[in-house]
């Protein structure tokens, strides 16, 4: 017997698009965790079997099944942050039932606590305090931004001051030509995916509007999970309508009614400031029906995540968006014509459609200049660890990795030098030695073995210890693998242990042997990137720090 309360929560949301995720988000809100007939109720609601819903609910980190639960602190013990005191502020902050989270998306500030529905830093827990995300860096070389054009102006997170620095103009521009021709000016961009894959984002939105198929869905990847990137945030809360333009703007350039921005769980303010500028939004004739007195109607609806690295996938994303247990989907059929709902979906990052808003107010031609010889366009880059001004820093591709570093950021603090850098958050594994003179573009770092990706970079001065620094990367891997297919369940906890070692063989040539078979094994048969990208730390690991392996594979065999 389902309770009038928990009725009351069921009729707000059982008849809204994607309903699953902020129904949980409900009970989880009013009780700080999901109860046992919170769940049943839910599954009955839905018609979703109880079991197949536990699997789904214990699946996500962020969903508590006894109190505290959500009132408990959940801190940052990432790479950066546990470099930053993150372990010890965990340990001081036992008495109040915290738990660990191994990235909270915030590695340019020390030290990221989410407490209830509020995220705090400090380093201790008497100095910890809510202040908004830091704004982008300023260049100093005053060089042409796309992305954070704007961002800095005093109102520009509301719809008059958006609209005051130009904003919503790409959109007037588009109405008044036809869909054809905007997918055009996007296409002539050479604007591509910049939450990773780079895939380019015209020939996405061309393929989707002319896939057989209604109703069409624009899906917002806003699930930034990467270790090491931060910029969506920043994006998002001081410039949500770029977002929302780029949304409204590929909806009408493949005629989708509807879309969905996927928020990460450990942005939880951040979703008040979304849902603020969609009002806005749809009070101004921007959003709903009949767009700038157009036959053209888009609806836009916010969906929470719950803690699950993989949920960055796009596979993953539309499962649990659909109310799925949120395993990677095998490909083909790909989103642009098998997405949510097994219909065709652009699924965009945020930076990729707040770049389009931007494209479709001042042109392809502008854009393309923006980036350095051949490349075309700029990147976000996450700078974080051991540098003296991390931060978000947007820069024009092909610019040189050490200029943004050393010049840029500062450089290391004083009397230290650089000994690494990741790339792509971990994903991309270290570029160390001369292989640090690259610039940041894909052909340059995948010439290094590596992957610029979602432009996540971490810095590691002489004082890190490497070897510690990839086991805690590959301790990230296994904890978030999501289990569907073996390679990467066991091949990430087999690396893990020989990390720190706890395992493997005690002989050099026989350790390198054993990881380099997991590894590529890893590579070819996982079933999504995490298990394809985790193998990059070791690979890179041995590449760059041989000597130190050694030194831990002859002290684990002494141990």
């Amino acid at each position: 017997m389902i309770s009038e309360a928990d009725q009351q929560l069921i009729d707000a949301w059982q008849a809204a698009p994607a309903p699953l995720l902020p129904m949980l988000h409900a009970f989880h809100d009013r009780d700080g965790y999901l109860s046992e007939s919170s769940i049943r109720a839910v599954s009955e609601a839905l018609k979703i079997p109880l079991a197949e819903l536990y699997g789904t609910v214990t699946f996500y980190h962020h969903f508590s099944r006894e109190a505290p639960g959500k009132e408990a602190p959940r801190v940052c013990t990432g790479n950066v942050c546990c470099k930053r005191g993150g372990n010890e502020l965990l340990e001081s902050l036992g008495d109040q039932g915290a738990t660990a989270m191994p990235c909270a998306g915030r590695c340019d500030e020390p030290v990221p606590v989410i407490w209830g529905d509020r995220v705090l830093v400090g380093t201790t827990k008497d100095d910890l305090q809510h202040v908004p995300s830091p704004l982008p860096v300023t260049n100093p070389g005053e060089i042409e931004e796309c992305v954070f054009r704007g961002i800095r102006e005093d109102g520009r997170s509301t719809l008059a001051g958006y609209q005051a620095t130009g904003g919503y103009e790409g959109l007037k521009k588009a109405l008044a030509g036809t869909p054809e021709e905007l997918v055009t000016v996007i296409t002539e961009s050479k604007l591509a995916g910049r939450g990773g894959a780079g895939f380019p984002t015209g020939v996405k939105w061309k393929a989707v509007a002319e896939a057989p198929g209604d109703p069409k869905s624009i899906v917002c990847n806003a699930d930034e999970g990467e270790p090491g990137c931060f910029k969506d945030r920043t994006i998002m809360e001081h410039d949500p309508h770029a977002l929302i333009e780029g949304m409204i703007l590929a909806a009408y350039a493949t005629g989708a009614p509807q879309g969905f921005i996927y928020l990460r769980y450990e942005y939880p303010e951040i979703a008040g400031i979304l849902q603020k500028a969609i009002d806005e939004a749809q009070s101004a004739g921007l959003l709903g029906n009949g767009i700038q007195g157009k036959d053209f109607k888009f609806h836009l609806y916010i969906r929470r995540g719950a803690g699950a690295y993989i949920c960055g996938e796009e596979g993953s994303l539309l499962n649990s968006l659909e109310g799925k247990h949120p395993f990677p989907r095998n490909k083909p059929p790909f989103p642009v014509t098998h997405g949510y709902d097994d219909l065709p979906t652009v699924v965009n990052n945020v930076e990729t459609l707040a770049s389009a808003s931007h494209i479709a107010r001042l042109g392809a031609e502008w854009y393309r200049s923006l980036g350095s010889g051949d490349h075309a366009g700029t990147k976000v880059i996450s700078l974080s660890g051991d540098v003296q001004r991390p931060g978000n820093y947007e820069v024009p591709f092909g610019f040189p990795l050490k200029t943004l570093i050393h010049e840029w950021a500062g450089g290391p603090i004083e009397g230290r030098t650089i000994q690494a850098v990741t790339m792509a958050g971990l994903s991309g594994g270290f570029l160390a030695g001369d292989d640090m003179d690259v610039t940041l573009d894909e052909p340059c770092i995948r010439g290094k073995g590596s992957f610029l990706g979602a432009g996540g970079i971490m810095v590691f001065d002489d004082t890190r210890d490497m070897v510690e620094v990839a086991h805690g990367a590959m301790e990230f891997f296994a904890h978030e693998s999501c289990g569907k297919c073996f390679p990467c369940r066991i091949g990430t906890q087999r690396l893990t242990e020989r990390l720190n070692g706890g395992a493997g063989p005690g002989d050099m040539a026989s350790w390198r042997e054993e990881v380099e078979d997991i590894g590529s094994t890893m590579k070819a048969t996982s079933a999504c990137g995490l298990g394809m990208a985790a193998p990059h730390v070791t690979e890179s690991l041995l590449r760059y720090f041989s000597e130190d392996v050694e030194k831990h594979v002859s002290a684990s065999k002494g141990g």
